[in-house]
């Protein structure tokens, strides 16, 4: 029983590893790794952030769709909280892998397009050091999964455009079919992704692969993982759309100078000179082959800037572009090489690198991060109108959510016990629902209800409206003619949350006066 284990640890001794290690497969598997452990040990800073809160509560009532998200989210929560369980180490794993496998999967693209060792580890660098990349692994959300499913298209399509001609290895694209369904089971932006390569291979000579009848096929295997998200949307009067429909009303309007002065800001200023090397190479006579890219890149980018999209709805795309420009600038020969990406350069883009970092994760003691981000936090790009109280949104998001949990406990525990069987907790967002119910379990808190997005879909569950707890979700004024009597019981009280989620009173109103189904319509809030 013991030869088996043995001769592996043998077979992975340290003189093999090195010599793995020295491959160019090995350079991009250290890289990767370094990623993956850096996440690992930043994992626990500060706390959960506000959507992770969503996402679990989603993984508790699985289906086919929710109202701002489709399923993978809401399984990869499930399935994080049946094998690991709910701590943050646990819900951050799967994340931090994405981000890691994201890495490899550029040094491969670089790889593919003709880069050696410099070029493949050069792409995987720049995704390594991309603040953006660096706090979208550091979260549970669709965005870690969103970059990982356009890197594996975005390596697929290099492949189906390398190989000429386009019946070469057809069944390519049967592959990109799946990859982008899966990322339709994420995240709806991967339909912009589809039409932007349509789009960039309709405009190129690249247009020939139109007659492969395997292009077609995967087409319709990627819309064929969408279809039960329709069928949900259709059966719940299409709130999605209600959804995106309000979605831009909370969001800072962009100009197109400050949109791309955003992205060149988020994927760090020192690699700017790689990727629009990337995208300058698909322009040139030699880039020709894969010009469909950088139209695709254009084509999203104009797309994104007029529907003043976030920032970081591009940044999946940017790994294909490092490829592409790691490639051309390490085929550069002679002092023309070290113009592009001399000594000097990669010394400041190191130095960029560590002002980045503790902006994008928290690296640093906390009374030190804070203290850093009061300082450089406002230098980040700011995409929602709420006052985040001079920090990142995702990081000031993370804070005063075991607070709200405990003064609505106290609330809660005050009252009689009559009211106590009866009573349930409404709240004016998912943020706050969420991290009551997922803190408040310590505390055997009633059931959390809300009316944001997919928490109106929920319904109000065994609520009868006789005594709720109300924190967020109005005024004494606003309330009081709905209910019998409504009391300020509690105020909420946190140092460093965002300042909405402070000084809240918490409410307990007693007899609403009218059933609370025909309430219900009128909370819903889509946004």
């Amino acid at each position: 029983m013991d030869r088996f284990p043995t001769s592996i640890l043998r077979r992975i001794s340290a003189p093999a590893l090195l010599r793995f290690f020295a491959t160019d497969t090995g350079l991009l598997t250290l890289i990767a790794l370094t990623k993956l452990l850096l996440h690992l040990a930043t994992s626990s800073g500060f706390g959960y952030f506000r959507d992770e809160f969503y996402y679990m509560a989603a993984g508790r009532r699985l289906a086919f769709g929710y109202v701002d998200f489709p399923p993978f989210i809401a399984l990869v929560a499930a399935f994080t909280r049946v094998t690991l369980g709910e701590s943050l180490p646990a819900l951050h794993l799967f994340p931090a892998l994405a981000g890691a496998a994201v890495v490899f999967l550029t040094g491969l693209m670089a790889r593919a397009l003709g880069g050696g060792r410099a070029a493949q580890s050069m792409a995987a660098l720049s995704v390594l050091i991309a603040p953006q990349y660096l706090g979208m692994n550091a979260l549970f959300t669709m965005d870690s999964f969103d970059m990982l499913f356009w890197t594996a298209c975005l390596y697929v399509l290099i492949l189906i455009l390398r190989d000429n001609p386009p019946d070469h290895r057809p069944k390519l694209w049967l592959l990109f079919g799946l990859l982008a369904g899966l990322g339709l089971l994420n995240k709806m932006s991967m339909l912009y992704f589809g039409l932007a390569v349509v789009v960039g291979l309709f405009l190129t000579d690249q247009r020939r692969h139109f007659r492969s009848k395997e292009l077609y096929a995967g087409g319709l295997i990627a819309l064929a993982f969408l279809a039960p998200y329709l069928a949900w949307n259709a059966s719940h009067g299409w709130p999605t759309v209600a959804f995106w429909q309000n979605y831009s009303n909370k969001l800072i309007p962009a100009s197109p100078f400050s949109y791309v002065l955003q992205q060149i800001l988020i994927m760090n200023p020192g690699l700017f000179p790689i990727w629009l090397g990337g995208l300058y190479f698909v322009f040139r006579p030699e880039g020709k082959t894969y010009r469909a890219l950088g139209i695709a890149y254009l084509v999203l980018l104009g797309i994104f800037m007029v529907q003043n999209a976030k920032n970081y709805f591009l940044a999946p795309f940017y790994p294909v572009l490092f490829a592409l420009g790691a490639v051309m600038i390490t085929g550069i020969r002679g002092p023309s090489r070290w113009q592009w990406f001399g000594a000097e350069h990669i010394r400041w883009t190191g130095v960029i690198t560590l002002v980045f970092l503790p902006l994008a994760i928290p690296v640093l003691p906390l009374e030190w991060e804070l203290s850093y981000l009061r300082v450089f936090g406002r230098a980040t790009p700011q995409t929602e109108k709420f006052d985040t109280g001079g920090m990142p949104q995702y990081f000031a998001d993370r804070f005063g959510w075991e607070e709200l949990t405990a003064t609505v406990a106290g609330v809660y525990g005050q009252l009689p016990e009559q009211d106590q069987a009866k009573a349930c907790i409404f709240t004016g967002n998912y943020g706050e629902a969420g991290a009551l119910a997922f803190f408040g379990r310590k505390y055997n808190l009633p059931p959390v209800i809300s009316g944001h997005n997919n928490y109106f879909i929920w319904g109000p569950g065994n609520c009868t409206g006789e005594v709720m707890i109300i924190v967020g979700a109005g005024q004494p004024e606003e309330l009081a003619p709905s209910f019998e009597t409504v009391e300020v019981a509690g105020t909420t009280r946190c140092q460093y949350c965002v300042p909405y989620e402070n000084n809240l009173a918490v409410l307990v109103c007693r007899g609403m006066r009218k059933p609370i189904e025909e309430v219900w319509p009128m909370v819903k809030f889509m946004q």
